[in-house]
């Protein structure tokens, strides 16, 4: 079965990094994953990496730019591609710091007026020169198409499909995309044959129940049968919880180990 890890930012919100690390730890995950490494001040990043590498904790992935471009830059829009790409150049910096090997990257929102063909455009190019960077640094991007219905109303890439073409256009190694379970179900539906579609770009997953974004079988997705077809499809990369628990998360993380297993 694929490596699950956890994305630590929706839990235990009041204490540090290194202490989400921690429980998730102690509820039986090796592997974590979070977002910027500099949102709200000084995140203790050296605390949570010297953690990790004491447990052999993995550090899966972080985050390049926010959904909406304003942190890191729009890869719609051509003026912000030094922006984007310096960003990336600094998250990478990080990323090896901490030991981590692949970077989420979003496409930012859809411009208005603009033909979404021009702005496709602007992001396949802005990638191309991303991944200079990525291939020579030895960190794979991560392409997130997000649900636009529920959580990311104006964000440009809602489907996987496009994702998937978007990245074969790149034409990197180091570039490949991010299946977020939970957004394509929203979206697209018929999850496992979208998956087996797109196999040969899929470099991450994520995952949270439909609807509600909570635990994964809290809603209409069958997370471990899902996880069997990933396995059986050869997949060999890490599959994350990024859900909002609506159990206590301590118990929560408990459960969904158990159910992922």
């Amino acid at each position: 079965m694929p490596r699950i890890d956890v994305c630590i930012e929706p839990l235990f919100p009041d204490l540090p990094l290194v202490e989400r690390a921690k429980r998730v730890h102690d509820a039986g995950f090796d592997a974590i994953e979070f977002w910027f490494y500099d949102a709200g001040g000084d995140r203790k990043i050296g605390d949570l990496a010297s953690y990790c590498r004491s447990t052999a904790m993995l550090i899966n992935n972080i985050v390049a730019n926010s959904p909406d471009g304003k942190v890191g830059g729009s890869l719609t829009n051509p003026s912000d591609r030094r922006k984007y790409v310096e960003r990336v150049k600094e998250t990478i910096r990080v990323a090896k710091d901490i030991g981590c090997g692949k970077i989420i990257t979003c496409t930012g929102d859809s411009r208005a007026g603009v033909p979404p063909l021009e702005q496709r455009k602007s992001i396949v190019e802005s990638l191309k020169s991303a991944c200079e960077v990525a291939e020579k640094e030895g960190i794979t991007l991560l392409l997130e198409p997000l649900n636009t219905a529920v959580d990311h109303a104006g964000y440009f890439l809602d489907s996987a499909d496009e994702g998937a073409a978007i990245c074969r256009d790149v034409g990197s190694p180091n570039m490949k995309l991010l299946f977020d379970v939970y957004h394509m179900q929203i979206m697209q539906g018929n999850v496992i044959a979208r998956i087996e579609r797109h196999m040969d770009v899929i470099g991450h997953f994520h995952s949270a129940g439909v609807p509600g974004r909570h635990e994964l079988d809290d809603g209409e997705l069958n997370y471990p049968e899902i996880l069997r077809r990933i396995d059986a499809f050869g997949y060999e990369g890490c599959f994350g919880l990024e859900y909002w628990p609506a159990l206590d998360p301590g118990e929560s993380l408990r459960w969904m180990r158990a159910l992922t297993r």
